[in-house]
């Protein structure tokens, strides 16, 4: 992967395709993914792929497209072009309740809980897609996550910051999905209780679930991750693994603050 920032937009797309060599384990496809919102185009031309249990994680400065990226794949902006297939199936033109049903879970950054219903309620939520709510998936969020079992009957909007965000992913998992979509899981906690969310976010995809996430806490991001995107102006800048992304001199320099 060359250092240089000034690379031919070619040279860098096809750096980005050659990372990406494994063939027939391949769950999420985005290709030349163009979107935005309204008349405003924010993505231009993006690739990103995430393989059966992977972690990938996009890192890159403020309003370069990251959260966008994410919102696309789960179906939230205007699409203007391009391909996202999940799972072989094209879902790009798909609205989020249905792209749920394929497999995907969503948590995004803000107002990620409802404030007045109860820690289980708000589970029992996310099973809203069928006929009735599977205790063995809210047993199984509660072994995940000990704390919503203590706060079961609590109004979700009375808890730490890190407590909601815990209810926010239970949501998510309710239906037990194949990728989990986090949109920075980290935003917002006492810096005490961030290395404890990475490694919630860790034991989930050691269980099988492939995550994708957006992550201002780029360093601890890269690190924990299989593979890593560096997007920029809403336009792939880099891929590559994690760790040789936090050892790019130009990645951690431009990007990662030295």
């Amino acid at each position: 992967m060359s250092s240089s920032t000034e690379e031919p937009e070619e040279t860098q797309r096809r750096a980005i395709s050659d990372v990406h060599t494994t063939e027939g384990d391949s769950l999420l496809e985005v290709r030349d993914l163009d979107a935005g919102y309204g008349d405003l185009q924010i993505l231009t031309g993006v690739d990103l792929d995430v393989d059966d249990g992977e972690y990938v994680t996009i890192v890159g400065p403020n309003g370069a497209g990251k959260s966008t990226l994410m919102k696309s794949v789960f179906g939230l902006t205007t699409y203007m072009g391009g391909t996202v297939t999940f799972n072989d199936e094209e879902i790009q033109t798909l609205p989020p309740e249905k792209i749920i049903h394929r497999g995907i879970g969503y948590v995004p950054q803000n107002e990620n809980v409802f404030g007045g219903l109860t820690v289980r309620e708000n589970l029992e939520m996310g099973a809203y897609i069928l006929d009735s709510v599977p205790e063995d998936q809210i047993q199984a969020v509660y072994d995940r996550f000990p704390i919503l079992e203590e706060r079961s009957t609590q109004a979700a909007g009375t808890l730490s910051g890190g407590q909601r965000q815990m209810v926010a992913m239970g949501r998510a998992l309710m239906l037990d999905p194949d990728l989990l979509l986090l949109d920075e899981p980290s935003a917002g906690l006492a810096p005490d209780l961030v290395q404890e969310m990475f490694d919630r976010i860790d034991r989930i995809n050691d269980g099988g679930t492939a995550v994708l996430m957006v992550e201002q806490n780029a360093k601890q991001a890269l690190r924990r991750c299989d593979r890593g995107y560096v997007l920029v102006d809403g336009k792939n800048r880099y891929t590559d693994t994690g760790d040789t992304l936090l050892n790019d001199e130009q990645v951690r320099q431009d990007f990662l603050g030295g």
